[in-house]
């Protein structure tokens, strides 16, 4: 190679951005040390914005064609190089691509459950996950917030932020909601809706646009699935007898046989015993009656507590007299047994003997 054809590689006269990647952001032209020839060609392709940066200073912005690169088509490079009217020579600028396509399929998801109150399970977990779009709306807030000095920036890179912020804003949402989980399915465009609009200041500030935010599943825990599925089968099957009954007179036209006569019976009884069951599990259960604890005092200290049926045996058998100490909850001081059980000693009075005939 001879030196002339040296120098001349050295100067860039096309400068172009063929994207296939589908998931490059921003891509800097790979200028090295090279310098860019006055008058080469800058390519723009649809959905791109070319971004020229002058040692970290961001200078023109070029919408999609194709230019000359002269002093009259980079005005703002021309004043921070300090070109005189008639500069013609090769010059040193970083050139960004900004991808201006939407961004679609970008997935988001919770990492960790949610914890909500719910009207008909009480406190739940609950996880959620779907995609969202996006796109740049302002190249130059993007470089300078965002991407700064990365030469590839890719979609990959700013998802998991992306994605919190989603969540979090879900998260608020659902805790502000007081729709039952069991109908949620038909506010997930709802709070997609939502998601967008809230978050379009914090995306703003990133030189993006979030074009769409899609809720594809918000999900229970195992446990209480498991639950839901118990009680929709019992609903599915309605009245367990009738249901029974139907399927014992299905099997009595096809089948004369003593033997399933007697297992279809036997269903059935069973049948009529799991319906009672399911419909006591609703009926109240009543508390247990109170019953009343007696304390007497024995060698001069207090001894109990003991049953009515206990002090009535005491009683009956002369170890208990009417003018001993008694005491149960609800006195205020201990009190002789026959003020507090009168009852088990009412004199018995016999009746009149009967006269003698001779």
């Amino acid at each position: 190679m001879g030196i002339f054809s040296w120098l001349f590689g050295q100067f860039i006269d096309v400068i172009e951005f063929k994207d296939d990647s589908q998931n490059t952001i921003v891509y800097r032209y790979p200028r090295g040390d090279s310098e860019i020839k006055y008058g080469a060609k800058l390519i723009v392709r649809d959905s791109q914005v070319a971004v020229f940066v002058d040692k970290g200073e961001i200078a023109d912005v070029m919408t999609p064609g194709t230019y000359e690169l002269k002093t009259e088509n980079l005005p703002l490079l021309t004043d921070l190089q300090h070109w005189d009217h008639g500069f013609k020579s090769p010059f040193k600028a970083d050139v960004y691509f900004i991808n201006t396509k939407i961004f679609t399929n970008l997935k988001w998801g919770t990492k960790n459950p949610i914890i909500v109150r719910d009207k008909e399970f009480d406190i739940v977990r609950l996880k959620a996950f779907g995609t969202y779009e996006i796109r740049v709306k302002d190249p130059v807030k993007l470089l300078k917030n965002l991407v700064g000095t990365d030469g590839h920036f890719t979609t990959e890179e700013i998802t998991e932020q992306l994605s919190s912020l989603i969540v979090s804003k879900l998260s608020i949402a659902l805790g502000e909601d007081d729709t039952s989980i069991l109908d949620l399915t038909r506010n997930y465009d709802d709070f997609g809706e939502y998601i967008k609009k809230v978050l379009e200041e914090d995306f703003d500030k990133y030189g993006l646009e979030l074009v769409n935010v899609t809720v594809e599943n918000i999900s229970l825990p195992k446990e209480v699935e498991e639950a839901i599925d118990k009680r929709s089968s019992r609903a599915a099957v309605g009245n367990l007898d009738e249901h029974l009954k139907y399927q014992s007179a299905e099997s009595l036209e096809n089948s004369s046989s003593a033997s399933e006569v007697a297992s279809i019976a036997t269903g059935l009884a069973m049948a009529k015993e799991i319906e009672k069951s399911f419909d006591k599990k609703d009926e109240p259960t009543p508390p247990p009656i109170p019953t009343k604890k007696y304390y007497i005092v024995v060698d001069e200290k207090p001894n109990g507590p003991h049953s009515l049926d206990y002090i009535k045996s005491l009683i009956e058998s002369g170890k208990l007299e009417e003018d001993d100490l008694i005491w149960r909850e609800g006195l205020k001081e201990w009190v002789e047994v026959k003020d507090e059980l009168p009852e088990f000693f009412k004199s018995v009075t016999p009746p009149p003997i009967p006269n003698s005939h001779e």
